[in-house]
């Protein structure tokens, strides 16, 4: 599970800090976006290393650190990243008034309260990584207003309640992350509308039932369910899965004999992981 937590978090930071980049802005700026920044600086109580310290007057807002703008959208708000700064607060619901953001990584510092639902206004956003964090409450149903999703990382916080149903909207989602929490309920089926998820991570939760038929319909290539409560079989349709290169189910209540091809349904697969389950036969 911590191999997988840190393929992921990798994955998503190299790929958000390149899609953005700083802009040197002149004296004009956009007030909306300054006040929304100013609203999210007051919610941080404790910032160990002064990476908010150029968060002031002096400095347009665009050379703020960790702040990035656009170019084509003068002095508006494309990315916010501040990962590994041992930020200590809670994340205002005025961010949602960041309406140009693409890019938020606030992962590996100590955000609590709640994942604000103002998130979901974000109607451009692409990546959300809050991972490595100690959110609470429920994952925010208003994200799948977010139609243009493409990572969804949410692993190791304290989050409960369900998966919401709603997040099999989000027809751009290619990796999503809601392991290392409290979550509950089933695996909702309609992950499966998901065609170009390629890497689902909800292991190490309390999840039950059974995996669902239709997460075969995507286009999942690293999957961990491990270390939850699942029943019932492995259903056929993840074999047609072929690009699969991790195939995490162990530590849950499984049955039945997995496939005795799997090395030919999964070419790529380079760790198969089905540990601590009630298989009969080999594979």
């Amino acid at each position: 599970m911590k191999a997988f937590a840190s393929f992921f978090l990798v994955h998503t930071v190299v790929v958000s800090i390149h899609l953005w980049y700083p802009l040197i802005a002149g004296s004009m700026q956009n007030e909306t976006d300054r006040l929304a920044l100013i609203a999210f600086k007051d919610g941080i109580t404790q910032d160990p290393l002064g990476m908010l310290s150029s968060w002031n007057n002096s400095l347009q807002f665009c050379r703020w650190s960790g702040v990035y703008c656009s170019r084509r959208h003068v002095h508006r708000v494309t990315g916010l990243i501040l990962f590994s700064y041992g930020l200590v607060g809670s994340l205002s619901p005025h961010i949602g008034n960041l309406t140009f953001l693409r890019t938020l990584v606030l992962q590996k510092n100590s955000f609590h309260g709640k994942v604000p639902a103002e998130i979901g206004g974000l109607f451009r956003l692409r990546f959300l990584i809050l991972s490595n964090n100690s959110f609470e409450g429920k994952v925010p149903t208003s994200l799948t207003y977010c139609s243009e999703l493409k990572e969804l990382n949410l692993v190791n916080n304290k989050l409960e309640g369900k998966i919401p149903e709603e997040l099999g909207s989000l027809s751009e989602l290619r990796a999503l992350g809601l392991a290392n929490n409290n979550l509950t309920g089933k695996i909702p089926a309609s992950l499966g509308n998901l065609s170009s998820l390629s890497l689902l991570s909800v292991g190490d939760n309390n999840l039950v039932g059974s995996i669902p038929e239709e997460l075969g319909k995507t286009s999942i290539d690293f999957i961990q369910l491990g270390i939850n409560r699942l029943t019932g079989t492995i259903p056929s349709s993840l074999y047609n899965l072929s690009n699969m290169r991790y195939f995490g189910l162990s530590s849950n209540q499984l049955e039945g004999s997995p496939s005795q091809d799997i090395g030919v349904a999964f070419p790529h697969l380079r760790q198969l992981v089905l540990a601590e389950n009630q298989f009969t036969g080999t594979t």
